[in-house]
């Protein structure tokens, strides 16, 4: 028998992959195997891949997703083959794969702005890509029995012997996306030993944020939220939480910090914000952030924003603009750095953490479930069901 690549030219073969069909709908259907396309490809089985908070904005409509696109961004798994051109990534492998798709060989991506690939996503005017997602480049998800992974060398992380162990691959998997880009939001804070850090939204994202700064040695980390599981589990880690739907989180974090605001600030909620009556406001976080941070203080933005939207409730967010307290921002000195994570800046070192057991970003995980139960853990993780904090999909059926 070929190799998977000569039979799909015999006839080709199926797998399972989750499809985006509109607005919250996704379902499990039958599509062609990944294969290799250029000699720099390698195909990965998917082993563990994840529901993301960005896969929501899709799945709720607000972007110009195709339909039949298959979704997935968070992916690791065994590699099965490779290209020709493949020199160090090995089948029998196991890989982390970050969700930037990027060439490795491009101006940005030789300065680390791998989320901003000059080459990897072929629309004009473009810059990044990234599997399953809308904008992006072409380049289908990892919800899936298997992914095909561009320019493979550069793009997969070879993960330690204990990778294969399935209770660990809930820490490794986070790898892909959200353990990293927690730790950029810190990164683009400036987060420091010794600093107060407030986190705005403690969603899977924000969660690893205040991990992250803990675990930089933050002296206090607040996490602003209204769902009672997540401040459980910001509680869990260490961190303070701060329960907007009690009163003004600002209020709370001056309180907290001895009426100064703290040093440095995440965002992690995006476009999609809401005030605890449930009313959405773009600019809301970045906003209370402002006020929430002390003069001189700086700011990292890793919440999703768009440069349209035109499912937004208003006509200057459907444009992509924000309402911005730029004059308190200008007068309290303060500094903001924004922008999607470049993934390989941060997975090798955040994977030793995760190796040598000094980091758990596990500890978010609710939710283990197979393949075909992927639209019951979109419809549930998009409607904040108490409890459904991360979301876990095991192709192979071990879920």
């Amino acid at each position: 028998m070929g190799s998977r690549s000569e039979q799909l030219l015999n006839g080709g073969t199926q797998m399972k992959a989750v499809v985006y069909e509109g607005p919250r709908t996704v379902s499990v259907k039958e599509v062609p195997d990944a294969r290799i396309e250029r000699p720099t490809d390698a195909v990965v089985r998917i082993t563990t891949t994840n529901i993301c908070g960005s896969d929501l904005h899709m799945y709720e409509g607000r972007t110009d997703m195709e339909s039949g696109r298959v979704l997935g961004h968070e992916n690791m798994g065994e590699v099965i083959e490779v290209g020709e051109g493949v020199d160090l990534v090995k089948v029998g492998d196991m890989v982390c794969l970050p969700f930037n798709v990027a060439c490795g060989c491009c101006a940005n991506c030789n300065q680390g702005l791998t989320a901003f690939c000059l080459v990897a996503n072929p629309a004009p005017g473009m810059a990044g890509a990234a599997y399953g997602f809308a904008d992006m480049g072409p380049y289908n998800g990892g919800q899936a029995e298997l992914l095909r992974v561009p320019w493979a060398d550069f793009n997969c992380l070879v993960l330690p012997p204990d990778a294969r162990d399935m209770s660990r691959q809930k820490d490794y998997v986070m790898l892909s996306d959200i353990f990293p880009t927690g730790w950029h939001a810190t990164q683009l804070a400036c987060v420091r030993p010794g600093d107060s850090v407030a986190v705005y939204g403690g969603g899977p994202v924000g969660l690893l944020a205040a991990y992250s700064a803990i675990i930089k040695g933050a002296n206090k980390v607040m996490v602003v939220d209204r769902h009672p599981d997540r401040l459980r589990l910001a509680e869990q880690i260490g961190a303070i939480p701060i329960d907007d739907s009690k009163g003004s989180p600002v209020d709370q974090i001056l309180e907290q910090t001895g009426g100064m605001g703290a040093d440095r600030g995440c965002e992690a909620v995006g476009y999609q914000a809401h005030d605890p009556s449930g009313q959405e406001k773009a600019g809301l976080t970045v906003n209370n952030l402002v006020h929430s941070v002390r003069f001189g203080g700086t700011i990292g933005v890793v919440g999703v924003y768009v440069p349209q939207d035109p499912g937004a409730p208003d006509p200057l967010q459907k444009q992509g603009k924000v309402p911005f307290d730029f004059g308190m921002f200008w007068f309290k000195g303060q500094t903001m750095a924004t922008g999607q994570c470049n993934v390989k800046n941060y997975n090798r070192q955040l994977m030793n953490l995760i190796s040598t057991g000094k980091a758990h970003p596990s500890f978010l995980v609710s939710h283990e479930l197979t393949l075909d139960e992927a639209p019951t853990g979109y419809q549930n993780f998009d409607a904040r069901n108490d409890g459904w904090t991360k979301v876990v999909l095991h192709p192979d059926g071990r879920g």
